[in-house]
């Protein structure tokens, strides 16, 4: 039986006479790679943003690897890695540099040269952060959130606006975190990424749950209610023919 690593029930959060999360229920399994999606505005965010112990709740309950957020924020903080926007880096520093600042803040011991390795970048170990180019940075952000051996890793839109060969090496990089045991939450607006990557799926819209469930059961049930595409379904699509004419490998800019 798997092991529930996060539960969170009834949450809710408002601001003022506006509720941005109604009431929401799920649990997250150990070792899953579990997709938070929905259209903007759907309180997916704010939803993770709590549980990261980065946004107060406005009620309900939260635990994480058996620790209350009411109670143990500071020990949760331990346990997690978050992904940093951009703009959390100093831009003038090396990658070096920031790993070592990064262990220095969470007071932990790391090989830096073994994490770049992970994340396929250590022939830029002395590059500055404002020289790698858009799929670099993604990565070395997921780096980043390694730093401290983390139980749970949040990742927000990790692909967005990558090349096709950046994106599907981005996906090998979040299933390898997986295979090391480490729990994955992602959210994306890339329905194909959340049906390659994800154990289940929960569905926000408006402050609430409307669907949770594996990729292939959501699609299944859907198929169940006599639902057809009005195009013939391929067996490639068109991501599929660019990345076999252009070929995997990463062309760094």
């Amino acid at each position: 039986m798997q092991r529930t690593i996060i539960s969170v029930k009834n949450l809710q959060k408002s601001y003022g006479t506006f509720e941005a999360v109604k009431g929401i229920s799920f649990d997250v399994f150990e070792g899953e790679i579990f997709g938070l999606l929905g259209p903007n505005g759907a309180g997916k965010s704010t939803t993770l943003e709590i549980i990261e112990t980065l946004r107060d709740k406005t009620s309900g309950e939260v635990i994480v690897d058996g620790l209350n957020l009411d109670t143990a924020a500071d020990d949760i903080k331990k346990i997690i890695g978050v992904q940093l926007q951009t703009s959390g880096f100093y831009p003038g520093l090396t990658l070096l540099e920031l790993i070592q600042l990064f262990a220095g803040l969470y007071n932990r011991p790391v090989q830096p040269m073994e994490l770049l390795h992970l994340v396929n970048l250590e022939d830029k170990a002395k590059n500055k952060y404002k020289e790698l180019s858009g799929g670099q940075k993604q990565r070395f952000s997921i780096a980043t959130t390694l730093i401290n051996q983390p139980k749970i890793v949040f990742l927000d839109e990790p692909t967005t606006g990558l090349d096709p060969q950046a994106r599907r090496s981005l996906w090998e990089l979040i299933k390898s975190i997986r295979s090391k045991g480490t729990t994955v939450i992602i959210t994306t607006h890339y329905m194909d990424e959340a049906e390659q990557l994800c154990d289940r799926i929960a569905i926000l819209d408006e402050g609430k749950i409307i669907a949770l469930a594996s990729p292939d059961q959501l699609i299944d049930d859907l198929v169940a209610t006599g639902f057809e595409r009005p195009r013939q379904v391929k067996s490639a699509n068109l991501e599929d023919v660019f990345i076999q004419l252009t070929g995997k490998e990463i062309r760094e800019e």
